[in-house]
């Protein structure tokens, strides 16, 4: 099935905000569809995380849409999002170092994992249940990352590649549609990176769309199946790896435009 013949799960459309009168983004649109990959990429400053947190309900775009399946969820809360079946991660990991890798697994089960308070403070059988039904899905999520060994490890102990795709298998828990990805390859080595590079692919094969900020170019290009660039807050491109990485728009915007030239 063409990339076309699918129906968008995500709908960006003329997206964009300004800070103290500068254009951050500036009318931003693209789609994304079940199993697909798509990732937006740029030089440093380009406006790629302040899209994602518009899109994901951190910030309030001063114009345009975000759609989700056909509903516009623009500005909506961030926990609303994840209701709804979007999740995602931050450039900045947000694990709990002191907590052990399971336990931080358990925490992307809270926001789905809801009962009455009283059982919960009388540690009632259906609390009980619903505890173990969230440590037994932490598991599975674990294995599914490859860090089904180091669960009852301290997280701050594992190695900046395994929080990485302990983040994601957090974020996972949520059981998102579609999952965006900020930097998940930041500071990672070759071997890291291709466990990661691995793990995206098959969360993508699985039926989730997965929307990817990243600066590791050979990653994007192993990885993508469409691409949106910007630069200085603007759609210079869009199209599969091999048209966007041919096109000299891009390639001024990575280079310059005299080194380009040349």
């Amino acid at each position: 099935m063409t990339r076309e013949a699918r129906e968008a799960l995500l709908s960006v459309e003329g997206l964009g905000i300004a800070f103290g009168g500068l254009k951050a983004v500036n009318d931003v649109s693209f789609t994304v569809r079940p199993g697909e990959i798509v990732s937006v990429i740029g030089p440093n400053g380009a406006g790629k995380t302040t899209l994602f947190n518009m899109i994901s309900g951190v910030y309030l775009p001063g114009m345009g849409k975000v759609k989700l399946m056909g509903e516009e969820v623009t500005a909506m809360a961030p926990h609303l999002l994840a209701r709804r079946g979007m999740s995602r991660t931050f450039q900045n990991l947000q694990i709990f170092q002191s907590m052990t890798v399971l336990e931080n697994a358990v925490t992307g089960y809270h926001l789905t994992e809801r009962g009455p308070v009283l059982a919960d403070l009388l540690g009632l059988p259906s609390s009980r249940r619903r505890a173990r039904a969230s440590e037994e899905g932490a598991r599975r999520l674990l294995a599914r990352v490859g860090l089904e060994r180091a669960a009852e490890r301290e997280a701050g102990n594992l190695s900046y590649g395994s929080l990485k795709r302990l983040e994601i298998a957090r974020a996972l828990a949520l059981n998102p549609k579609i999952l965006l990805l900020d930097e998940p390859a930041a500071g990672c080595n070759a071997v890291e990176t291709e466990e990661i590079d691995h793990l995206i692919a098959e969360v993508a094969a699985s039926g989730v769309a997965i929307l990817l900020v990243e600066h590791d170019m050979k990653m994007v290009m192993r990885v993508s199946n469409h691409i949106v660039v910007l630069d200085h807050g603007e759609k210079i491109a869009e199209g599969d790896p091999a048209t966007v990485s041919r096109n000299p728009a891009v390639i001024a915007a990575y280079l310059g435009a005299e080194n380009a030239d040349g």
